[in-house]
Order: structure tokens, then C-alpha cells, then sequence
């Protein structure tokens, strides 16, 4: 008779997988962000494609508050089958991680909403989610154009900061991901070569 213990992976929820899943659409989704707008901030009036370019980036934001209404549902049904059983331990690296994470959420919502004062600011009814006009949420303000692109401008870039240090602070989780990511893709690399 085999005395050795079974080890069994730890069952993973829907509802995790689901935040999981919200979590990277939304990664991907900021890395678009940054990219644009930092590349959008550099063209000059007049440059091919430029409004459409803001007219992408501004859809993209909005699209971000839509996944994070989405997001938070989901964490709140994570946290309630997980803390109902057992309240967390506050530790100081729990409060860490709690700190850091209420912060990013703070700003995946504080990013896109000064995308949205700066734009509002600038003109009525410019901000488009591929194609379809948005309401307002910011009175048009000619003279409030340079503040919202200042807080637009130091917000995003203060989340890119808190993005990295996230990032080290799971880089054994990045590295996993990346592994199982070339994994992936070497999979149907040889699968495409067999066939």
C-alpha cells in the first residue's frame, strides 16, 4: 500500500479565471493606451490619420470603464467565496498588496475619466467608441483644455509607474505566463509543421 501523500493542484474558481481573464484583456488593452497616446501626443495637426488615431485611443478608454464595471463585479464574487470562509490575514505584505492594488484600480478609473475631461474640455461630443458618439461627461471648457491634459498626462503615467512596480512585484507570475505563452505557441508551431 502507497502511504505517499497525493498532491493535488489547488482548484482554481470560475469566477478567478474570469478575473484572470478581465485582467489580461485589460493589460492589453492599457499597453494600447500608452502606446498611442504617447505617440499621439508627438503629431502635429494636420498629420494623416491623427483623428482617427484619437478617435481609436478614445474608444479604447472607454471601452477600459465598460471591462472595469466588468472587473469589479467579478472581484467582489472572488473576494466573496474567499474571505466568507476566512478573513484575510493583515499582515504588512497583505496590506502592501491591498494598498497597491486599491491604487491601481483607483487609477484604471481616474485615467480614463481625465481622458475624458480633456476631451470634453477641448469640445463637446468628440469623445467616439468606434464610431458611436458618446454623452458628455465634462462640460466643454476652453480654458480647463491645459489642466485636463496636465492630469491626464501625470495620472496615466503615474499608473504606468504602479504598473511596473506590479509587474516586479509578480515577476515570478510574469515569467510563468511568458513560459506558458512560448509554450503556446511552440505547440502549434510543430502541430502546423505536421501537418
Amino acid at each position: 500500500m502507497d502511504l505517499t501523500p497525493v498532491l493535488r493542484k489547488a482548484r482554481v474558481n470560475s469566477a478567478f479565471k474570469q478575473l484572470m481573464s478581465v485582467h489580461w484583456i485589460m493589460a492589453a488593452c492599457y499597453l494600447v493606451l500608452f502606446t498611442t497616446g504617447s505617440g499621439m501626443a508627438r503629431l502635429s495637426r494636420g498629420t494623416p490619420l491623427r483623428s482617427e488615431l484619437y478617435d481609436f485611443h478614445k474608444s479604447i478608454g472607454a471601452l477600459v470603464l465598460a471591462l472595469l464595471t466588468w472587473r469589479i463585479l467579478v472581484l467582489l464574487r472572488v473576494w466573496w467565496r474567499k474571505y466568507t470562509k476566512n478573513l484575510p490575514r493583515f499582515t504588512p505584505e497583505w496590506t502592501r498588496k491591498f494598498i497597491l492594488h486599491t491604487l491601481l484600480y483607483l487609477l484604471m478609473f481616474t485615467v480614463p475619466v481625465s481622458g475624458f475631461f480633456f476631451s470634453n474640455s477641448y469640445q463637446s461630443n468628440n469623445v467616439r467608441f468606434f464610431g458611436l458618439t458618446l454623452p458628455d461627461m465634462f462640460p466643454q471648457n476652453s480654458s480647463l483644455v491645459d489642466l485636463g491634459r496636465n492630469i491626464h498626462f501625470w495620472i496615466a503615467y503615474t499608473f504606468l509607474a504602479l504598473i511596473i512596480l506590479h509587474t516586479l512585484q509578480q515577476w515570478k507570475v510574469v515569467k510563468a505566463n511568458w513560459r506558458r505563452f512560448q509554450g503556446f505557441f511552440m505547440n502549434k508551431k510543430l502541430k502546423t509543421r505536421g501537418e
